[in-house]
C-alpha cells in the first residue's frame, strides 16, 4: 500500500521560511516524478513544484525563485522549501507521485496535504 505522508506545515510570518516533507512508501521512491501541490480556500488545486528521478526540477511561476523542490531517493523523502513566504501562498499542501514524467498529466498517489498559513 503505498503512503504519502507530508509534514512541516504550520504558522509562518509573511517574508519567513518553512520545510515541509513527503515520507514516502511502498512504491518504487527512485523511479516516480514528485511533486507538490496546493489548494487555497474556496479555489482550485494547483501545481506548485516536481522533481523527476533524473532529479530536473520544475516549478509554478508564483513560486519561482522563491520555493525550491528536492528529493532524498535513500530515505524516500521528497521536501520543499518555501522562502519568502506571502500571504497568498496559504493553502494545503499536498504531496503527489507520479510515473509520468510531467506530474501535471497524471498523479498516480496523493498524500493527505499540510496546512500551511501565511500571517501577514
Amino acid at each position: 500500500q503505498v503512503q504519502l505522508i507530508e509534514s512541516g506545515g504550520g504558522l509562518v510570518q509573511a517574508g519567513g521560511s518553512l520545510r515541509l516533507s513527503c515520507a514516502a512508501s511502498g512504491l518504487t521512491f527512485s523511479g516516480y516524478t514528485m511533486g507538490w501541490f496546493r489548494q487555497a480556500p474556496e479555489k482550485e488545486r494547483e501545481f506548485v513544484a516536481a522533481v523527476n528521478w533524473g532529479f530536473t526540477t520544475t516549478y509554478a511561476n508564483s513560486v519561482k525563485g522563491r520555493f525550491t523542490i528536492s528529493r532524498d531517493n535513500a530515505k524516500n523523502t521528497v521536501y520543499l522549501q518555501l522562502n519568502a513566504v506571502k500571504p497568498e501562498d496559504t493553502a494545503v499542501y499536498y504531496c503527489a507521485a507520479s510515473g509520468a514524467a510531467v506530474i501535471s498529466s497524471r498523479v498516480d498517489y496523493w498524500g493527505k496535504g499540510t496546512l500551511v498559513t501565511v500571517s501577514s
